[in-house]
């Protein structure tokens, strides 16, 4: 019998929306394209984006920058952290978080990882204890949110300040709580594969005002931070505007127009993913030698990617997974693989940062299986991309039995 085929892409996101088409048409026929080049009297679609976004996750202030990943970088500067200090952060994330640390000549402490693919808060504990660290950057990795009463509650103890990676999360929430609003300063992505696309782009919040002066400034301001609307008073610069460097990293009026749109639209598609989600955790369920990673009620998650643990299974049955997907039209990444593949690597690829061992997270990614879920897709799609994985995984795991 003649095995169906998936035909859909993995990469494919949908069109940006009309309106934002139009905001972003109305911006090139202005010419003005930087945020600080303005007409008298206008705000500028920068500050307005940030106005919104601060409303949308609770914050006093939001600056908008070029990347998710200058949005941490610029985070620990505004902090204060710099060469040879160490900074904990999760063993399991993508490269752009220890990057961020290196940015600043700081150096990776990582930190273990549960089943649930949360930080390992007792690990956490233990490493908040022994590595002289002050700063935690927390990478809610795939989407995976822990218990952050519990974490916020070993970290005030230790004297810890929490950055939150949000690149995987805007939109998510703990316990009523929005994503990015536990810690001292909240970091979001607004990259293409992302939950509102500019392509690049990324967002920083927080209520505390120095700290959010300092990344104005070293967003590449100058002297123009009046202009910013949601910002801290103007005095607040007073203490920092000359001892604070230039590391320019705006988000210009374009991509801000492109991303106002989808910010207002947000919730809907979150509904949406979460409809994808679903759908295929329910038809990998009980799956023989697959183990669904179950999401704890009092998460709110955005289900733009799955993931998916094979624990037993070795590396050539692994490989054999990936491969007979792949042939179904599944796109299956492993975190598990030796090498970086694309996007996907390991803690232990990133050689820029003290070697280190954590034994239990090797666990767990060794069967780890991960896969985006576009909005392009329907939910019949979800449930057909499930059906294809649950053939292939219960194929390679009855061969193996045998």
């Amino acid at each position: 019998m003649e095995k169906t085929v998936f035909k859909g892409s993995f990469t494919q996101q949908e069109p940006i929306p009309e309106a934002a088409i139009e905001a972003a048409v109305e911006v090139m026929r202005s010419g003005r394209l930087h945020r600080y080049n303005l007409a008298p009297g206008e705000a500028g679609e920068v500050a307005l984006l940030e106005e919104e976004f601060a409303a949308f996750t609770g914050a006093n202030y939001c600056l908008a920058v070029a990347s998710g990943g200058y949005a941490m970088s610029c985070a620990l500067r505004a902090m204060g952290v710099g060469h040879g200090d160490k900074v904990l952060s999760n063993g399991f994330t993508l490269a752009p978080v220890p990057g961020a640390i290196a940015s600043v000549g700081a150096d990776p402490v990582f930190v273990e990882t549960t089943e649930a693919l949360t930080i390992d808060i007792d690990d956490l504990a233990l490493k908040a204890e022994t590595s002289g660290a002050r700063v935690l950057l927390l990478s809610h990795m795939r989407g995976h949110i822990c218990d952050m009463a519990r974490l916020m509650s070993v970290c005030d103890a230790a004297g810890i300040d929490v950055v939150e990676d949000c690149a995987h999360t805007m939109g998510a929430e703990w316990d009523g709580v929005p994503s990015g609003r536990h810690g001292r300063v909240g970091c979001y992505s607004t990259q293409t594969y992302k939950h509102i696309n500019s392509g690049e782009g990324g967002l920083i919040v927080s209520d505390d005002a120095e700290l959010m002066a300092r990344a104005i400034i070293l967003s590449g301001s100058y002297m123009l931070y009046p202009r910013h609307t949601a910002r801290p008073p103007v005095d607040t610069f007073e203490n920092v505007k000359l001892t604070t460097p230039n590391v320019s990293g705006r988000m210009d009026h374009l991509r801000a127009s492109i991303l106002r749109v989808q910010l207002a639209d947000l919730a809907a598609q979150v509904d949406r993913w979460n409809a994808l989600y679903r759908t295929v955790e329910e038809g990998l369920r009980n799956t023989p030698g697959l183990k669904i990673v179950e999401r704890d009620p009092r998460e709110r998650i955005v289900g733009s990617s799955i993931q998916f643990l094979l624990p037993g299974f070795s590396p050539g049955e692994i490989g054999a997974v990936v491969e007979a997907c792949r042939l179904r039209g599944v796109e299956l990444k492993w975190f598990g693989a030796e090498e970086p593949v694309a996007f996907t690597s390991r803690y232990d690829s990133w050689r820029y940062a003290p070697a280190q061992r954590l034994p239990r997270t090797d666990a767990i990614l060794a069967g780890l299986m991960d896969m985006r879920l576009p909005l392009t897709f329907s939910v019949s799609d979800a449930g057909l991309i499930a059906e294809i994985i649950r053939d292939e995984v219960q194929s390679v795991h009855r061969h193996a039995a045998e």
